[in-house]
């Protein structure tokens, strides 16, 4: 059972990716919500407000800088803050990403340490606002 930790939604269409990544994040006591498609991961967001968001740029149905644009604009969940977990990470990944505000970049493969260090910097700066 997770404690207060926080709870995160991870949207990657890598099913074998989305299984190692919440069983990481299970074993470090957060709550995981998972979804291979960011029109879903829209749908989570609002509903479930999630305390951050691991999210894919490249998705099947719409594009991770979408789906970080449309939370942006929503009253409810545009202080969600978003990793973008992402295997590319080029210029142009960064200039879609950085109109949305809130976010950070973590290059793909991860690890757990990388993983869990990049999780608690940004829920701790989350919580000095």
């Amino acid at each position: 059972m997770a404690d207060d930790r926080g709870k995160i939604l991870i949207v990657d269409d890598d099913q074998a990716l989305l299984t190692f990544l919440s069983n990481i994040l299970r074993s470090a006591n957060y709550e995981v919500i998972s979804t291979t498609r960011g029109k879903e991961a829209i749908d989570l967001a609002k509903n479930l407000k999630p305390d951050l968001i691991i999210l894919d740029i490249l998705l099947p149905d719409i594009m991770g800088g979408e789906v970080s644009q449309i939370l942006s604009q929503d009253p409810s969940t545009y202080k969600i803050p978003i990793i973008f977990l992402t295997g590319l990470n080029t210029k142009e990944d960064e200039k879609i990403i950085k109109k949305t505000g809130n976010f950070h970049l973590l290059a793909k493969p991860v690890t757990r340490e990388d993983l869990l260090d990049a999780i608690s910097k940004v829920l701790s700066e989350v919580e000095l606002f």
